[in-house]
């Protein structure tokens, strides 16, 4: 290991030199192949926090496709059906529980998470580098890797891949700080835990949170805390489906994260499993193809005779009522939020992409009105008074 390594450029070409270094110690990482670059270092170290305390706070192995300093996806090893086996394209594929992991990871939002930096909480087995070695992304960081994942993930980008082995007992100091406009600041890490006792505080009429859904609200709160604010994040069966980050409005976090839950409910629809695609089409084409098949605008495509680059067979058209109804289908999602919801318009939205259980630390003026929101739907409210501002 080394005390520092010396990088490309920064966040952008003319931004040299550049670095990572530590002061008194060496770096707790090693480089096994390529030659990571700025964002590349803050998208593997935070999201390397996140899958760590994911695998802390559910005992599964956890994983994350991290994009600009955000989760596109964060997941456990929660075992995949046949549907999302499809959705996920990994019907053809051995899963190892680590490979369910980046699988929900990576297919919660797919057009997101292209070209992404993976984090995994555990050694990389071979399941799981097989997995990464067809999908286009930028790097990964792990605690480990078999022999036979190494190998696998070092031919990827003609031998360039990014691949870095992490110190999983490494504990950074208390305090951290960073230079904005060469003024220093420097606060306390967000050393903040959560367990089952955050959901303590139920403060609607419904009382009644299962485990599955505490697990799934586990999930979203600590995606949350490594996700740029403001930002919500909605979760179901031990994976994130949508997140809204960097927002200045609260209802556009909700909004946009309910939008990304819609599409990933609306691929599970059979009109979408039973697309034909023309043989050897790219994995990213294939992607923007189901996107555009799923947006509104998808008639104008068809008109312009794009579907025969792309479809054996001319798509059935998915119409807005089959959507619609599809949609009313979606239920027992989670939601958390990493502030208060100052209205309740967010739990209107919230409600139409299936949210039955909902964190947020609560303080607003209008709770109350929020409050009621909730038990008009029947939601399970809790306040954990635990506000996750990431910047």
């Amino acid at each position: 290991m080394s005390k520092e390594f010396a990088l490309k450029y920064g966040c952008n070409p003319n931004q040299m030199p550049a670095r990572i270094y530590l002061e008194n110690r060496e770096l707790p990482i090693e480089i096994l192949n390529g030659k990571p670059g700025y964002i590349n270092f803050m998208d593997a170290l935070n999201g390397w926090q996140l899958v760590k305390e994911l695998k802390e706070a559910t005992g599964l192995p956890a994983a994350a496709s991290f994009k600009h300093v955000s989760p596109a996806g964060a997941a456990v090893g929660v075992p995949l059906d046949e549907t999302l086996k499809k959705v996920y394209f990994v019907d053809d594929l051995e899963l190892s529980p680590l490979a369910c992991a980046y699988a929900r990871a990576r297919g919660a939002d797919r057009m997101s998470s292209y070209g992404d930096f993976i984090s995994l909480s555990d050694i990389c087995d071979k399941q799981t580098a097989i997995m990464i070695s067809r999908e286009v992304s930028d790097g990964i960081i792990a605690p480990g890797y078999t022999d036979e994942a190494l190998e696998i993930l070092k031919k990827k980008r003609k031998g360039n891949y990014n691949i870095i082995k992490i110190d999983e007992n490494y504990v950074p100091e208390p305090i951290e700080r960073r230079q904005i406009f060469g003024i220093t600041f420097e606060q306390g890490r967000n050393n903040i835990k959560f367990d089952d006792s955050a959901f303590e505080n139920i403060v609607t009429e419904n009382k009644n949170l299962p485990d599955s859904a505490k697990r799934d609200l586990l999930i979203s709160l600590i995606t949350l805390k490594y996700t740029q604010s403001n930002s919500v994040c909605y979760a179901k069966d031990g994976q994130a489906i949508g997140i809204g980050a960097g927002q200045q409005s609260r209802i556009h976090c909700t909004r946009l994260a309910g939008n990304k839950a819609d599409i990933w409910w609306l691929r599970q629809h059979e009109k979408v499993l039973n697309l034909q695609f023309v043989d050897n089409i790219g994995r990213p084409d294939r992607d923007n193809a189901i996107d555009i098949y799923l947006s509104d605008d998808y008639m104008d495509v068809l008109a312009d005779g794009e579907w025969q680059r792309i479809f054996k067979v001319k798509p059935e058209i998915f119409t807005k009522e089959e959507k619609t109804e599809w949609l009313k289908k979606l239920t027992g999602v989670s939601l958390g939020s990493d502030a208060f919801f100052p209205f309740g318009d967010n739990i209107e939205r919230a409600h139409k992409s299936g949210v039955c259980y909902i964190a947020e630390p609560g303080g607003s003026i209008r709770d109350d009105h929020v409050i009621e929101t909730c038990n008009k739907y029947n939601m399970v409210m809790v306040f954990n008074g635990i506000r996750l501002f990431h910047h």
